[in-house]
Parts: C-alpha cells; sequence; structure tokens
C-alpha cells in the first residue's frame, strides 16, 4: 500500500511538522523579523532589554528604526551583566559616552554571516574598526558572536556575548 496515494494529507502535514521544527531548531531562540526593524527585533527576542534601555538613554531607537541598512553586533543582557560594576550606570548618566560605546556596535549596510567571515575587520558608524577573526569561531574584537544573520527589515543582527568597547 502507498501511504502517499493513500493519506496524502496526512504526508503533507507531517512534512510541514518537519520543516517547521527544523526552523524552529535553526533560530534557537531568536526568530527572524517578519518584517520587523531592528530594534522591534531584538525586543521581541527577549535577550536585549539591556540593549534597548541603553539605545533610549542614547536617543538611538529612533536611527536603529530608520531605514538602513544596519548591522548591529547585539550584546545580550548577560553580556552587559559582565562589565565592572558601576560601568553601565556611568554609561546611562553619560549620553555621549553610550552613544559612542553603542555606536561602535554597528556598522553601516546589511553585512551577513557569509560577508563577516570575509572581513579582517568592519568601520564601526562610530567610527573606529573592530577587528573580526574567524579563528576558533567567529570573533568581533574579543567577544564572540553567539548567533548570526537574525535578519530585519532595516538589516541583519549578530548576536555577541560581550560589551565591545572603543578605544
Amino acid at each position: 500500500m502507498n501511504i502517499r496515494k493513500r493519506f496524502p494529507g496526512a504526508v503533507v502535514a507531517v512534512g510541514i511538522a518537519v520543516l517547521v521544527t527544523l526552523c524552529g531548531l535553526a533560530t534557537t531562540g531568536y526568530s527572524m523579523s517578519h518584517g520587523k526593524d531592528i530594534v522591534d527585533t531584538a525586543v521581541a527576542a527577549g535577550s536585549f532589554d539591556t540593549l534597548a534601555k541603553a539605545l533610549t538613554a542614547a536617543g538611538l531607537v529612533d536611527t536603529l528604526k530608520g531605514p538602513g541598512p544596519f548591522t548591529v553586533f547585539a550584546p545580550t543582557d548577560e553580556a552587559f551583566a559582565k562589565l565592572p560594576a558601576g560601568t553601565l550606570d556611568a554609561l546611562l548618566k553619560d549620553k555621549g559616552k553610550l552613544t559612542a560605546v553603542l555606536t561602535y556596535h554597528v556598522v553601516a549596510g546589511k553585512v551577513t554571516a557569509a560577508d563577516v567571515a570575509k572581513l579582517t575587520s568592519a568601520k564601526t558608524v562610530q567610527g573606529q574598526e573592530v577587528k573580526i577573526s574567524t579563528m576558533g569561531g567567529v570573533m568581533v574584537n574579543d567577544a564572540h558572536v553567539v548567533k548570526t544573520d537574525i535578519m530585519a527589515s532595516n538589516g541583519v543582527i549578530h548576536v555577541i556575548d560581550k560589551v565591545i568597547l572603543p578605544n
């Protein structure tokens, strides 16, 4: 008995279920934007509350909701927690320094993981360059890239495990 002929709907349903499961595993907690901009995509992920708070304090939310495209190396809440005690509070009180740190995490244009792997550095919106290395995994300065290619309507997010600081 040919199961595809006898139960064609069941085969399609199983195929769709497998595809949905594989897509869910591939994103490991971070989902594609479905038309959301970089800020809304990051907020929806639930791992970037500190980044969202910092963007708001620096007045950068509207910029990153703009047309872009942008590439953001986004530190997670855990990455911000690794900063020395008092550092985040001090940055939140100094809009100039906070803006410099946050824009150091942003590159103009849409740079996917395939593009990043070919680079040794990238100029940030802040003006300085970040070093990029692919030895032992992809790194931006001394931060590991832990998730790549989270697509947003106005660019791409790569998740990093450490806040990178300009010189």
